[in-house]
């Protein structure tokens, strides 16, 4: 299937590791123009040499979303680099944690406002592409309870509700707004990979509960993620996409 990438500008930030690493590498290879972002300038730097190698124009540097100013002008650039913007993933997160209001307010400003002010920022742009495509990343821990009450369950879920919104009133706009939700995935470094070394009794029981006995792939993530954005979901919008290869127990009619 020709999923229709190529030629598309896509910016997603956060993009040197993990799901959103793993997104731009599929999207490279899909024939798309990148620009990418991170805190660290050299890991940006890396990751712009080795997603160069797919024969795309591929712009980098480093950011911190939490900061308003610098993210908005980060954003702006990306789009002008680019050329225009096709395909929005803020995929930067704060991750879990339960540190009080601190873990609240982290959470809010990154993983919610990363993308509102994303979007917000690059509308004019998405608007300008006619068809234009968002894919916001939550988690299955958004959509049913999940080890204990935490900021970052709370406030991913609500960008579940924020691109349904979206995608009622931009549609006609010619852009398109879904969300993914991965499960456990394995990371190497990552979250899990943290907590294998720290309590690999609890890690052992959350494997149990998987239906295939592991963790998902980044890349699995990120094959979703390519699909909804891609013209190959053309008449996807709205959706959030569940992806964790069974790990959760809900029946959604």
């Amino acid at each position: 299937m020709d999923l229709g990438l190529k030629g598309r500008k896509a910016i997603i930030t956060g993009a040197t590791k993990g799901i959103c690493r793993a997104t731009a590498e599929l999207l490279a290879a899909e024939g798309c123009d990148l620009a990418i972002c991170s805190r660290n300038p050299d890991d940006v730097a890396d990751a712009v040499a080795a997603l160069s190698a797919h024969g795309t124009k591929v712009w980098g540097s480093a950011c911190n979303v939490r900061k308003a100013e610098e993210y908005d002008a980060w954003l702006k650039q990306a789009a002008a680099e680019l050329g225009g913007c096709d395909i929005f993933v803020p995929g930067v997160s704060a991750g879990g944690g339960m540190e009080g209001e601190k873990s609240w307010y982290r959470n809010f400003e990154i993983d919610v406002l990363g993308c509102v002010r994303g979007v917000d920022t690059l509308f004019e742009f998405l608007k300008d592409s006619g068809n234009a495509a968002v894919v916001f990343i939550s988690t299955t821990a958004a959509v049913e309870t999940f080890m204990a009450p935490m900021a970052y369950n709370a406030l991913k879920a609500s960008l579940i509700t924020y691109a349904k919104q979206m995608s009622q009133v931009h549609m006609k706009r010619g852009i398109r707004f879904n969300v993914v939700s991965p499960g456990p995935i394995m990371v190497p470094g990552g979250a899990w990979d943290q907590i294998r070394a720290q309590d690999e009794g609890f890690y052992n029981s959350i494997v149990a509960q998987q239906p295939d006995g592991r963790m998902g792939d980044p890349d699995e993530v990120a094959r979703c993620i390519a699909f909804l954005a891609s013209d190959a979901a053309s008449w996807v919008t709205g959706v959030n996409l569940i992806v964790d290869g069974g790990f959760t127990k809900r029946v959604q009619f």
